[in-house]
């Protein structure tokens, strides 16, 4: 397709919100969207959260204009319970012909497979990351990273 004017790139931005919406990151909703859309059009904003969650932290995620998705999870496996729901709705992105970036604002690891399929089918990807714990495997197979303070 030949486009006659510049259209901006469509983003599909996803928040692992067990890993990255804690309070020693203080991670601001409407900085992250601000500077996701330097980079094209949030068609797609979803933070994914368990049942635990504040019900403050699920009004916030709405009043930014986030659809938060609510897994639920165990006691003991709270922090890890978003990953799997999580990389299916991105993968649907990817599959997604409309969508040219994905975008993730995560430190973690497990994300590497999601990644590389994203670039297998022609994606770009971003990643949001916070330190400690940003994982190098991320940094290094992103197109984008950009570090949150």
């Amino acid at each position: 397709m030949i486009r006659s004017r510049y259209e901006p790139e469509n983003i599909a931005l996803f928040v692992d919100g067990p890993n990255m919406l804690r309070k020693e990151f203080s991670i601001n909703l409407k900085e992250l969207k601000k500077r996701v859309s330097r980079y094209g059009r949030i068609v797609i904003a979803k933070v994914f959260i368990n049942q635990f969650a504040p019900e403050k932290l699920i009004e916030a995620i709405i009043n930014e204009g986030f659809e938060p998705k609510v897994v639920l999870a165990t006691k003991e496996d709270e922090g890890n319970d978003v990953d799997v729901t999580l990389a299916v709705e991105a993968m649907e992105a990817i599959l997604t012909k409309d969508i040219q970036i994905i975008a993730l604002a995560t430190r973690d690891a497990d994300f590497l497979p999601l990644i590389q399929k994203a670039k297998e089918y022609g994606k770009k990807v971003i990643v949001f990351g916070a330190e400690p714990g940003f994982s190098s495997s991320l940094k290094n197979s992103a197109d984008i990273v950009e570090i949150l303070t």
